[in-house]
């Protein structure tokens, strides 16, 4: 019997160096696949490079970008998802470049981020497709950047490639982040800082010791669609197979499909995305799916929930789909992505807390049945670094079931800021008041406790309501909105406090559902549900509840609902009314 097992993994500095030894010792081992789906229907058209193929397509490409400008510019990458994008962000590192992971100017909602990142930036070169090469001159229009069509670059430029000297310590690429409670700021991350994350990740998730195929549709400009869809299966040797994030979203079960076709299949997407599955994939769609072999299904990127998991599985689980195989997962761009995961083969663990005493920021058991218990889904142990919970205006460590800002040492975290030194200093200079400390630690904003070894992620410090003294986390009160009422949106809304007369005030903005028309929907008996559901449940009155159309709720690039941004729109009357006014519908 053929042995299937990639070849063992080399101790390399940097991903083009993987990428040489890959094409070296499995030429024909198959790398990349990108699935494209060009007819509604259509079960998928496969491109494949194989490693061979890959290091010529990313030698010849490095090989044109230094044509354009020297090593250490700024390449953007403005590709559509596929091989292309793959081989644009390698072949910008393979020239000692800092790749940009971008997207291409007509991503709805999302052209002043994009501008405004291309200018922080300040990009020397755009690599793009033919295909998008028209929009992307006209976007870039004006501005000096020179653009690269990484598909009409031919093989033999690669005969023009001389190496260029790379060191681990030399930033890799920006990786920008989504932006959800501030302005995008770019993260330096470095090529160690990557080949480091992608070790852990692949550590974490049990892919170092067993062959597993990597298959995604988040997009590669998003932190862990980057590192588990392109850097983790580089470092490994391993099969990535991708699709389009578009074509999930009209098909989900084309993804599950992908999952089924490829025996220990590893994936990764955001908490809303298991619940999509389990909502609109429908009985015949399921009828050939063979989901056995699946190895980790991490969910991350936004507050896992347990009710989430359990809808998954219970939509999946006569398709064979392991009870054991769901990984929540934390992290963050400053982090490279991966901080710390749930492994696969064990239970899911879940925790009912108490609500009044997390606010207060302890972890006390509840009973899950109680309408005040909270329920979280534990996020595992840290993957090759250290996490600690502190308090956030002194660094001191907290003891376990006491609930503080998340602080991380690695050697995934990325060096800073570009052109933010004060904001780097704040961030990636923290202090952890420990005699075993030693060294900067990540401040990551981020709030949580350990329970029973597991890290639990509770919110996040920016984002919390703080009405009479009283702490109250937005997506509480958010979950609780959902469910008051069917024709609420779920995961599209947003909850936030807003300055009042009498002091701060909570305000609900909610997108109403797709299959529902707002003029069949009784607002105003919405609004009364939505406020009687978040008074009981958490003792608080929203004094504004604004029902708005699908699509109207500002996201972030990665997907997740922008409540800074919303928050924003809401004061400057961009949902129909003045700041004074409550109830009704914007």
């Amino acid at each position: 019997m053929k042995d299937s097992r990639p070849p063992l993994t080399p101790v390399c500095r940097t991903l083009p160096e993987y990428v040489r030894h890959w094409a070296e010792v499995a030429p024909d081992r198959r790398a990349f696949t990108f699935v494209d789906h060009p007819a509604p229907h259509s079960r998928g058209v496969h491109r494949t490079l194989t490693w061979r193929r890959l290091d010529l397509r990313v030698r010849a490409l490095a090989a044109r970008l230094l044509e354009e400008a020297e090593p250490g510019a700024r390449v953007a990458l403005l590709c559509p998802q596929g091989v292309e994008y793959v081989t644009a962000f390698l072949a910008a590192l393979t020239a000692g470049m800092v790749a940009v992971p971008l997207y291409p100017p007509g991503l709805p909602g999302h052209a002043d981020r994009l501008a405004g990142v291309l200018a922080d930036a300040s990009c020397a070169v755009v690599v793009t497709t033919g295909r998008e090469l028209e929009s992307v001159r006209e976007f870039c229009a004006g501005d000096s950047v020179r653009v690269v069509t990484a598909d009409q670059v031919a093989d033999a430029a690669a005969q023009h490639w001389r190496p260029v000297a790379v060191d681990e310590g030399e930033v890799a690429y920006l990786q920008y982040t989504s932006g959800s409670t501030r302005a995008p700021a770019g993260v330096e991350i470095t090529h160690g800082n990557v080949v480091a994350n992608a070790r852990q990740a692949l550590t974490a998730y049990g892919a170092d010791a067993h062959p597993v195929t990597c298959v995604g549709w988040l997009p590669l400009y998003h932190d862990m669609g980057l590192v588990l869809s392109v850097a983790a299966p580089v470092v490994r040797g391993l099969l990535s197979v991708l699709m389009d994030p578009a074509a999930f979203l009209h098909q989900p079960v084309r993804w599950l499909r992908l999952l089924a076709a490829h025996p220990r299949a590893l994936t990764a997407a955001p908490n809303f995305a298991y619940d999509y599955c389990a909502s609109a994939v429908t009985a015949e769609q399921k009828a050939d799916l063979r989901l056995d072999a699946v190895a980790a299904l991490i969910n991350g990127s936004e507050p896992v929930r347990p009710g989430t998991v359990d809808r998954f599985h219970a939509a999946f689980a006569e398709r064979g789909l392991p009870a054991d195989c769901h990984c929540p997962s934390y992290g963050l761009a400053e982090a490279t992505v991966f901080v710390s995961a749930a492994r696969p083969g064990e239970p899911l663990r879940r925790f009912a807390l108490d609500r009044d005493a997390l606010a207060a920021g302890k972890a006390l058991p509840a009973r899950p049945d109680d309408p005040r218990a909270v329920l979280l889904a534990g996020c595992g142990t840290p993957a090759g670094q250290r996490v600690r919970i502190t308090d956030p205006a002194t660094g001191v460590v907290l003891s376990e079931g006491e609930v503080g800002e998340i602080r991380v040492q690695g050697p995934n975290v990325g060096r800073g800021y570009r052109n933010r030194d004060a904001e780097s200093r704040d961030v990636f200079g923290g202090e952890v008041a420990d005699p075993d400390a030693g060294g900067r630690w990540l401040r990551t904003g981020d709030l949580g406790t350990v329970l029973d070894g597991q890290l639990v992620v509770t919110g996040r410090l920016k984002d919390l309501i703080v009405v009479d003294g009283r702490n109250h986390y937005p997506q509480d009160v958010e979950a609780t909105a959902q469910e008051a009422h069917p024709a609420v949106r779920r995961d599209r809304l947003a909850a936030f406090s807003v300055p009042g007369s009498g002091g701060e005030r909570v305000v609900v903005v909610a997108e109403h559902a797709r299959s529902t028309r707002l003029d069949a929907i009784d607002v105003p008996e919405l609004v009364r549900a939505v406020r009687a559901a978040v008074s009981s449940r958490h003792g608080l009155r929203p004094a504004d509840v604004v029902l708005v159309a699908p699509g109207t709720v500002p996201r972030t690039s990665s997907g997740k609902v922008s409540r800074a941004l919303t928050r924003a729109r809401y004061l400057e009357g961009a949902y129909g009314r003045p700041v004074g006014v409550s109830g009704g519908v914007g």
